[in-house]
C-alpha cells in the first residue's frame, strides 16, 4: 500500500521509501521517514498532487512521488 492508496482522513505509518538517490534524500529531508504517521488530507481533482499532513505540517507530493512511499 502506498500514500496514493489512502483516502482523505485516513492515517498510516510510513514503512519504506522505495527509491534510491536524490529522491530518497529529498523525501527524508522533508521528514518522511520510516515510522512517521501521515494523514491524507486531499487529492487534487485529477489525482495529482496529493496533500498529506505529517509532523504538524501539510505537504504536497506528486502522485509519482507518493506512489514510491509505502505505508501500513
Amino acid at each position: 500500500m502506498t500514500i496514493c492508496d489512502l483516502k482523505p482522513g485516513q492515517r498510516a505509518k510510513v514503512t519504506a521509501v522505495g527509491s534510491e538517490g536524490v529522491f530518497k534524500r529529498r523525501v527524508f529531508d522533508m521528514g518522511i521517514t520510516p515510522g512517521v504517521e501521515v494523514t491524507m488530507i486531499k487529492t487534487a481533482p485529477l489525482g495529482d498532487p496529493v496533500e498529506i499532513e505529517l509532523r504538524g505540517y501539510h505537504l504536497s507530493l506528486r502522485k509519482a512521488e507518493a506512489m514510491q512511499i509505502e505505508v501500513r
